[in-house]
């Protein structure tokens, strides 16, 4: 499937980006991969922060694409369209991410301590490598988003 094709099924609507969203959608990644290896924090709490940075990449990449996810099942479509846009070698990604998804969704909503240590310091790292994807990715597609 492609992007035109979510958007005929209803997924996506079209969406006019700027180099001002981007800008600031890079500066909550920023922002939130920093909060989240600073410690001092519970580790399901980390892992949240580093999550909401991932989706924020994955949020770039449909913006600069002209799209927006609908809201329902928001997260899940942003994070699938990662494939569609870097490629179908980013479906591990996919599938890493969409497990973050789940996990994030039982310690915002359900229950705490399911994220360990080992886990939010592989999310923060996994979204501190997409961060770089991404950047790279700008540059090449919308060289016109970037600073």
């Amino acid at each position: 499937m492609s992007l035109t094709q979510w958007a005929e099924n209803g997924w996506l609507r079209r969406h006019q980006t700027s180099r001002d969203e981007i800008d600031n959608l890079l500066k909550i990644v920023d922002r939130d991969l920093r909060d989240a290896g600073e410690g001092g924090i519970s580790y399901d709490w980390q892992f949240g922060i580093a999550y909401n940075a991932a989706l924020k990449l994955c949020a770039i990449l449909l913006y600069a694409e002209g799209y927006k996810a609908e809201r329902t099942l928001q997260h899940y479509r942003t994070i699938q369209a990662l494939a569609l846009i870097l490629g179908k070698e980013r479906n591990p990604d996919v599938q890493y991410l969409d497990a973050c998804r789940a996990k994030r969704n039982i310690v915002e909503y359900d229950q705490i301590g399911v994220v360990g240590k080992a886990d939010a310091d592989e999310l923060i790292a996994f979204t501190e490598e997409l961060r770089q994807i991404v950047l790279k990715w700008l540059k090449e597609h919308h060289p016109e988003l970037l600073e």
